[in-house]
């Protein structure tokens, strides 16, 4: 059995019947008009995903009006942008573009992409989208595909100048990659296998600086502050750019990414003009009034960031992380290095891509066993809070919420 297979199975062991994404036009009308995609895992285990008009009021039911996807074809880790959904196929080895057509997903193109698993991507223009990702079913070397989306065509594909595990370290995880006058800083870490459902992480931080689009290493920087920097981000995002062109990144050592509950979940930064941590500045977010390891970060404007942090007083472990409501949504200051904690209800779902920010609102999506599935809306200015669309009838989880359209 490969480590991929059980380091994903670690993780993720709590979304066994998620990973789906196909869609269908809703009662609503012409899908064309819809400006949010929202994924939702249904208490029977089904996954629909669901285009919306509007987050801010109304009542959608998934069986009704979303479409019930296929996960054989389709996961939640989909990659939305102008009115499409990407996804790779590791079955089949294809990277693929749906659209929405009469309730059904069409497959409009592909480009074939063997033996990948995608860690990071990232949109260079409107649809340049470079993949970045692991060998399968290793997960030790690093590898990239550059993808134009407009014609579905491969570009450039190889494997980038990035140091393999080493030592006890036989695997590693990609968390994030950044693209500044053709350099790309690639932040990852390495992993042991312990057990066939367990592991551990190295406590180290690591950026490697690449020559883009050659691939070709030009230095590594460690940071020993945290561990895990980033995640996944097809499933969620941990890092931003702020109106002056820092960079920041979270680091995720909690049991349900890095597993080095010991070591500070942080957020962290490269300067602008920089190409090296900040060795200055290093926000410890599990001793602010947290308390707690987070996942997640979404970047609000003018230094101000909503985390989402587990409460380890309300989960007994792993297997119980994912169905247990104990997640908190708190607003960080990035300058004060203060945090504040919104009057939500507690949320269920280790990691989802549950926020989204137009203007002055946040879009948070909660899953709440006592209160319902709602996308709350968040005035960033005001700090007011009010519920607006209700996702009910089979719902269990909202997975994702996505903009359409922008």
């Amino acid at each position: 059995m490969s480590f991929k297979f059980n380091r994903l199975q670690f993780l993720l062991l709590f979304f066994l019947f998620c990973g789906t994404a196909c869609t269908r036009k809703s009662s609503e009308g012409d899908t064309t008009a819809k400006k949010y995609s929202i994924y939702i895992l249904a208490k029977d285990g089904k996954e629909y995903l669901l285009q919306s008009k509007t987050l801010d009021k109304g009542l959608l039911m998934p069986e009704q009006e979303g479409a019930e996807l296929n996960s054989q074809e389709i996961t939640r880790s989909v990659i939305v942008k102008n009115g499409y959904y990407y996804h790779l196929n590791r079955k089949k080895g294809t990277f693929v573009k749906y659209k929405l057509s009469n309730r059904s997903l069409i497959e409009v193109g592909s480009v074939p992409l063997k033996d990948f698993s995608i860690e990071n991507f990232y949109w260079k223009g409107s649809d340049t989208l470079l993949l970045t990702g692991l060998n399968v079913p290793e997960s030790s070397q690093v590898k990239y595909a550059i993808v134009t989306t407009a014609k579905m065509g491969l570009i450039a594909e190889g494997n980038m100048d990035i140091p393999l595990p080493f030592g006890r370290f036989d695997n590693m995880s990609v968390g994030f990659v950044e693209l500044r006058n053709q350099k790309l800083f690639v932040g990852y870490t390495y992993h042991q296998q312990l057990s066939a459902s367990n592991y551990t992480t190295s406590d180290t931080t690591y950026i490697t600086t690449l020559n883009y689009p050659q691939m070709t290493a030009i230095k590594t920087d460690k940071d020993t502050r945290s561990t895990y920097p980033g995640g996944i981000n097809t499933i969620q995002p941990y890092a931003f750019n702020d109106e002056q062109h820092n960079y920041y990144f979270m680091t995720c050592p909690g049991i349900a990414l890095g597993n080095r509950p010991e070591l500070p979940t942080a957020i962290m930064r490269i300067k602008s003009g920089s190409d090296i941590p900040d060795e200055n500045y290093f926000f410890n977010l599990s001793t602010s009034a947290t308390h707690n390891h987070a996942y997640g970060m979404w970047y609000l404007g003018n230094n101000k960031v909503i985390i989402r942090s587990e409460r380890k007083d309300l989960f007994k472990g792993l297997g119980d992380h994912y169905s247990t409501p104990h997640f908190e949504f708190y607003v960080a200051d990035l300058i004060s290095k203060t945090t504040h904690k919104l009057d939500l209800p507690l949320d269920k779902g280790t990691r989802r891509q549950c926020v989204l920010i137009n203007k002055d609102m946040a879009y948070i999506s909660v899953n709440s066993s006592t209160e319902g599935n709602y996308i709350w809306i968040y005035h960033i200015k005001t700090g007011e809070l009010k519920k607006g669309l209700q996702l009910a009838g089979n719902t269990d989880f909202i997975m994702r919420i996505d903009e359409l359209t922008p």
